[in-house]
């Protein structure tokens, strides 16, 4: 690594580029949602045929993709607020991360037969 460069390639930057990818998916899914959401006004036929694509294996795996996102997003900005407004968060933000990490492995385990449950039957039957 060139000396003086701001590139670390540490937890922090990831942490960082995660958190910003995942606001990014979450604005856009939100902006899909209005859109899909306003279609009822304009055709509620073709708001039936968009609604009735969202029941599909492919959708529920989006879904936890979702799931995974906004979690994340919220878990990592809660480690922010610490380390910006604590005193010693600064010292800490790496174990705060990995904490952040362990605890949002956990939720999604136990968010994949809830959001993936119904994919599973459609897939490989009940």
């Amino acid at each position: 690594m060139p000396a003086g460069t701001l590139y670390r390639g540490r937890e922090g930057m990831w942490s960082w580029v995660a958190h910003r990818v995942t606001g990014v998916l979450i604005f856009f899914f939100l902006f899909v949602h209005v859109l899909d959401t306003a279609l009822v006004r304009v055709s509620p036929e073709a708001y039936d045929d968009v609604v009735s694509t969202y029941k599909t294996p492919l959708v529920a795996l989006l879904e936890y993709g979702l799931v995974a996102a906004i979690l994340f997003h919220a878990l990592n900005g809660l480690r922010v607020i610490a380390v910006d407004f604590w005193s010693k968060g600064p010292r800490y933000q790496k174990q705060m991360l990995w904490t952040v990490v362990g605890i949002w492995i956990v939720l999604m385990v136990g968010a994949l037969y809830p959001v993936l449950g119904h994919a599973v039957r459609e897939v490989f039957g009940s």
